[in-house]
């Protein structure tokens, strides 16, 4: 264990001398690993990490008829928004979602398969990693859930017994975890699984958590308390929308520029759902909804692919 993140270490070391545009998808040779482009990742993710990654609607269909909003539509030669995601697809439902719940118990076959996907998740680490708690989080553990929601899996690690360098531990656990999901494509009664790791006395971002292993609530949602401020949420992700727009327009001719535009345009989103999810309405908040209507649209990874693209141009060299 220690030999992995000594090498680790290392490896961070040489981090800003890694290509910002570099794709986690590629190989290195590591005799340590298992899988050879493991530590790619972790150096990847490493640079990246207070970055937007992990991006892409969502394609769950569930197994029941609900009315789904049109969705957002973007012109990239006009720029103009076409028809927009309805707000009643963000609006608070009667009860929590049926199929999980009943009696605000979660369905204990339901429970029994994600404790399974948990553990083994947790055994192909190239780590020991003792799980304290399993917690099932988001939109389906709260009212606000939608045919758009995603089961929010957390596996509770007490990251200093790994090593004393947490963040390098986090940087590893977010790189295994993005693979598995990246490899994994699990849905349990139409919803995607997506699972995370977080350490041990992390404060809670959400107003629903539900404990697996105690089988009892961490923090129960409250159904009076659902409050979205759509108009302001719609109105932040269509200004994010025309700044990819119009990024779009320049980057082919001015990839330079365009570089440093996305860097500034993907650090304003993340600030802005980091204030939401840090304001008192957390996942509610405005800021987080056009986090999440930019996400079911794409648009993140719209912005990703213009990133590894105008790198491409800027480092590519023609004959002549």
């Amino acid at each position: 264990m220690d030999k992995w993140f000594r090498i680790l270490r290392e490896e961070r070391t040489s981090i800003d001398a890694t290509s910002a545009g570099t794709a986690p998808e590629e190989d290195v040779e590591i005799e340590e690993s298992k899988n050879p482009s493991f530590l790619k990742r972790v150096r990847a993710y490493t640079k990246d990490r207070d970055e937007l990654l992990n991006v892409g609607g969502q394609k769950n269909t569930p197994p029941y008829t609900q009315k789904m909003g049109s969705h957002v539509t973007f012109d990239k030669q006009t720029g103009n928004l076409g028809e927009e995601i309805e707000s009643e697809s963000f609006e608070k439902q009667p009860e929590l979602e049926p199929h999980f719940w009943e009696n605000k118990k979660l369905d204990k076959k339901v429970a029994r398969r994600l404790k399974r996907i948990a553990e083994d998740f947790a055994e192909g680490l190239e780590v020991p990693a003792e799980m304290i708690d399993l917690r099932f989080t988001g939109s389906l553990a709260n009212y606000n859930w939608s045919m758009y929601s995603d089961i929010d899996l957390h596996l509770v690690v007490d990251f200093a017994k790994i090593d004393s360098d947490t963040e390098l531990v986090k940087a590893f656990f977010d790189a295994a975890r993005m693979r598995w999901n990246e490899l994994h494509t699990i849905r349990i009664f139409g919803y995607e699984v997506e699972v995370y790791v977080e350490n041990v006395g992390d404060a809670h971002r959400s107003s629903g958590v539900y404990s697996i292993f105690e089988d009892t609530w961490a923090i129960e949602p409250d159904p009076t308390d659902v409050h979205f401020d759509f108009a302001l949420a719609r109105a932040k992700s269509d200004d994010t929308l025309t700044q990819i727009s119009m990024i779009e327009k320049f980057a082919e001719k001015k990839p330079r520029s365009a570089l440093a535009a996305i860097k500034r345009l993907k650090m304003k989103i993340r600030s802005m759902r980091r204030a939401g999810l840090d304001s008192p309405e957390q996942e509610y908040s405005a800021e987080n909804i056009a986090f999440k209507i930019l996400r079911r649209e794409e648009a993140l990874q719209r912005l990703n692919d213009l990133k590894y693209n105008a790198y491409d141009n800027v480092m590519s060299m023609e004959l002549g």
